[in-house]
């Protein structure tokens, strides 16, 4: 069964292809130091009646040339029928593009990656007719990152590490040494590496650990008044200053109250809740949009005439 945390482990070569790069290291396969690399669709039906489909598809292209392609396939049990459709996509993708093929199959135990390294032959007895090696990405060779420094320096093999070593005792230390890192990436790719993982970590207690060190996103030190920890809460009430401002020019517009552009614009340029309240509760019986401020004003006007 096809499940998120199964797409997640073959989605970040799609989303994040340079991770092919330290994976390739990890394998002990050369991979040029300059290739572009494309996704592929990843259909691999031939005939209607059967469908077949691998997981992620992508194309290498050395600037010297020398293409191949990549098929990845996440696994996470032993499944006897493995061996037919794999060897059938190696040798479908090689007569479909005309380029050179390997399958890599990404595995989060220990006994599904031992199984997936195969080799898995097709034929009769005596007589091998197709035979496939799997490359093979697995808790027994893919590193364990403590060290918030290493994680820090790649995100992605970071965040494929914690997914694959999911249930590591050491997933603890891994996931903070990830945490901390994303304390200090850029808010695009510390919230696409964050919901990521959690997606990735499935229903497994680790997901529950990462999202308790997540709760204020990227920070290590919740609680410590961080830059980090003051610009993502200043974003969180920007985000609701924003809502309740909506609510409030929906209320008024339900209501057929008019609001000139002066008050829409003092209604969303607020960021005070407290106001924004007050605002709110003035504008389920206010008789127009200047009946908002009113009481506000006149409390302004008192305390500068005090």
């Amino acid at each position: 069964m096809v499940t998120s945390s199964h797409e997640a482990s073959h989605q970040i070569f799609q989303d994040r292809p340079e991770l092919l790069t330290p994976v390739f290291r990890i394998l002990g396969v050369p991979l040029p130091t300059k290739a572009s690399i494309q996704v592929l669709c990843a259909d691999a039906t031939e005939i209607r009646p059967l469908e077949r489909r691998v997981d992620s598809v992508l194309r290498v292209v050395p600037s010297d040339g020398g293409d191949f392609l990549l098929a990845i396939e996440a696994q996470g049990r032993r499944d006897p029928d493995k061996a037919a459709s794999w060897t059938y996509y190696l040798a479908y993708l090689r007569a479909k593009y005309d380029v050179p093929a390997l399958l890599l199959v990404v595995c989060q135990d220990r006994a599904t990656a031992t199984w997936a390294a195969g080799p898995f032959t097709t034929g009769v007895e005596g007589w091998t007719a197709l035979c496939a090696h799997p490359l093979v990405l697995g808790p027994d060779n893919v590193p364990v990152i403590t060290d918030p420094a290493v994680a820090a320096r790649d995100l992605a093999l970071a965040t494929f590490c914690a997914m694959t070593h999911g249930r590591d005792r050491n997933i603890g230390a891994i996931l903070e040494a990830l945490a901390s890192a994303l304390g200090s990436a850029d808010r695009q790719s510390a919230d696409y590496y964050t919901e990521l993982l959690e997606i990735g970590l499935g229903d497994s207690p680790a997901r529950a650990t990462w999202k308790e060190l997540m709760k204020v996103n990227g920070s290590y030190f919740p609680g410590r008044g961080t830059l980090i920890e003051e610009t993502y809460l200043e974003g969180k009430a920007e985000g609701k200053a924003e809502g309740k401002a909506t609510l409030i020019l929906r209320l008024l517009e339900s209501r057929g109250i008019a609001t000139p552009d002066d008050a829409r614009e003092r209604i969303t340029g607020c960021t005070d809740l407290d106001v924004l309240d007050r605002w709110f509760d003035r504008a389920i019986t206010a008789p127009d949009a200047d009946a908002l401020f009113t009481e506000d004003e006149s409390r302004d006007g008192e305390t500068a005439h005090t």
